[in-house]
């Protein structure tokens, strides 16, 4: 390694530095071949490696280490964007988890759906009667409008940031390009300047942000929380019937089934993934101030409002009339709140899953190779679930600000919304990547009903709940405080239970039922109400 690839020249010791100048000119050679990113200082490779060897061919070791300090002082290297230097690990280390978000919620998807929003606004004054200087178009005219739009790719996006740094103005850079790419078409050659007729950049903008967050919750975010439902209840249904002593406030308590306490979540989260599929995005199309001014001036013959939300509508969104310059962005914070709703029950689940997992409940299925702890061998630590809950609270801490922000705006306009709204892939990222994960998690479980059995065998005390409800139905005196005399803070057996039983003053039918009872046995409807979850789901879901 070159000397500062790695740490800091000024800071090697003396001790530190037999070693280097051992090994520094092989191992900087092989930094300089291997190494995967492009350093924009030049002088970096000519000067500073060139003095780098050079200092530790010295034979005093002290004079190297001076001549490195000298030099490190005014020493830069500036490293290439790649999965090792970008800063948010979406984009790094967890890429291969959230790509499929990349071509909707980037900015190359911003850009796309911009440009997908200016030519249909153009076609869409192509159609309207009275605007005579912009004549129907024919089909090869709109089959080439509509080929740059399903033909827009990453060159396109690179010519719009191009023009972009002439301009400083992302959305008028893309009418700069639209205009460029129209003019070997005759027809729309001659109506140029109807790009982006009327239109402040927010009418571009509002319309292409909700249509990158409709294409990635239906087609991205919706199907992975569909998986994530349907395998938290694959769970419930097959571990419908094993029992599992229940802990509330972290002590033992009456039991259930592993089954059932999976359906409880399949059945919370099919409920927030339902109002996530209920909102509908909105826009607006209404000009500077949301009034149509420079319309009417114009135009004054046309309905405006109707024109826009015919086009908006056409887009598949949903027409806000009642707008200043922005879309004032409530469905959006609606949505994020309910992703934030959904991920809150995942880290619960998450939680769950992980003490069951300490208490032996599950085991995990390993991997050839993998490593749990780097000093324990046994350890197979439960890291998907960690893993999913970390990203989760990093998730809801992005998607709980756009939320709470993106509904406010200083009277007609500012622009705090708009870079705010850049970070909406951010979160959407986070949560896919933690739903992505939980599944890997779950995909490992194995259940310890062994573990689960012995656990109910060392809790005969449960019974106390059941056989003083009995006793109340049939008027014995003081039931509860009977039991409590003889369960709490004391160790409870099963003989001592089946003791405590017989000498009950009840009929003998109700004490049979009593003795047959057991902490395997007492978990109520717990069995049905697992196996009915599929049933229970499909009133809010499509996916079963």
């Amino acid at each position: 390694m070159e000397l500062g690839a790695g740490f800091r020249v000024s800071n090697v010791s003396q001790q530190a530095t037999p070693y280097l100048a051992s090994n520094i000119n092989q191992r900087s050679l092989n930094f300089r071949i291997a190494h995967p990113f492009r350093l924009s200082n030049a002088s970096f490779h000519s000067q500073r490696v060139c003095s780098c060897k050079a200092i530790v061919g010295e034979s005093s070791n002290v004079e190297a280490i001076e001549k490195a300090k000298m030099m490190s002082s005014d020493y830069s290297r500036d490293f290439e964007l790649s999965s090792l230097t970008a800063l948010c690990p979406l984009d790094g280390r967890y890429w291969a988890k959230v790509k499929e978000l990349a071509p909707l919620m980037s900015e190359y998807g911003l850009i796309r759906f911009r440009v997908l929003v200016e030519i249909k606004w153009l076609i869409k004054l192509s159609q309207i009667p009275q605007i005579i200087e912009v004549p129907s178009f024919s089909n090869d005219a709109q089959t080439y409008l509509q080929d740059l739009i399903d033909g827009f790719d990453m060159d396109d996006a690179l010519e719009v940031k191009k023009i972009e740094r002439v301009t400083n103005h992302d959305v008028k850079a893309v009418e700069y390009f639209l205009k460029q790419k129209c003019q070997s078409q005759p027809e729309i050659a001659k109506v140029l300047e109807f790009f982006h007729f009327a239109c402040t950049s927010e009418d571009i903008n509002n319309l292409a942000h909700a249509l990158m967050l409709k294409e990635a919750v239906d087609t991205v975010i919706l199907p992975v929380m569909d998986e994530l439902i349907s395998a938290i209840s694959n769970m419930a249904v097959q571990n419908a019937g094993v029992p599992m002593l229940s802990r509330t406030h972290g002590q033992p308590a009456s039991p259930t089934t592993l089954g059932k306490e999976m359906a409880i979540f399949a059945y919370r989260l099919i409920g927030e993934r339902h109002e996530i599929s209920k909102i509908k995005m909105l826009g607006k199309y209404a000009g500077a101030v949301g009034n149509y001014n420079a319309h009417l001036v114009a135009y004054p013959d046309i309905n405006w409002p109707q024109i826009a939300e015919e086009f908006v509508t056409s887009l598949g969104i949903g027409f806000n009339p009642y707008v200043p310059q922005i879309e004032p962005h409530d469905y959006m914070a609606k949505l994020f709140h309910s992703v934030v709703q959904f991920n809150n029950i995942l880290i619960d689940f998450n939680r769950d899953v992980w003490g069951y997992i300490s208490l032996g409940y599950f085991k995990q299925i390993t991997k050839a190779g993998e490593i749990g702890s780097s000093t324990m061998p046994h350890k197979v630590n439960p890291i998907d679930f960690e893993n999913s809950e970390g990203n989760l609270g990093i998730a809801n801490g992005g998607l709980s600000h756009l939320s709470m922000k993106l509904p406010i705006s200083r009277w007609q306009r500012d622009l705090t919304d708009s870079t705010v709204l850049r970070n909406m892939g951010v979160g959407l990222g986070h949560s896919l990547l933690a739903y992505k994960t939980a599944l890997q998690g779950i995909s490992k479980l194995q259940v310890n009903e062994l573990s689960m059995s012995e656990d109910l065998n060392r809790s005969w005390e449960v019974l106390a709940e059941p056989i003083q409800t009995v006793m109340r139905r049939f008027g014995v005196p003081e039931p509860y405080e009977k039991l409590k005399e003889l369960t709490r803070g004391r160790a409870v057996t099963k003989e001592r239970i089946r003791e405590f039983i017989q000498g009950l003053d009840i009929p003998e039918d109700a004490k049979k039922n009593l003795l047959n009872l057991t902490p395997h046995s007492y978990i109520g409807v717990a069995v049905e109400l697992a196996k009915n979850i599929s049933t229970n789901l499909i009133n809010g879901a499509t996916f079963l």
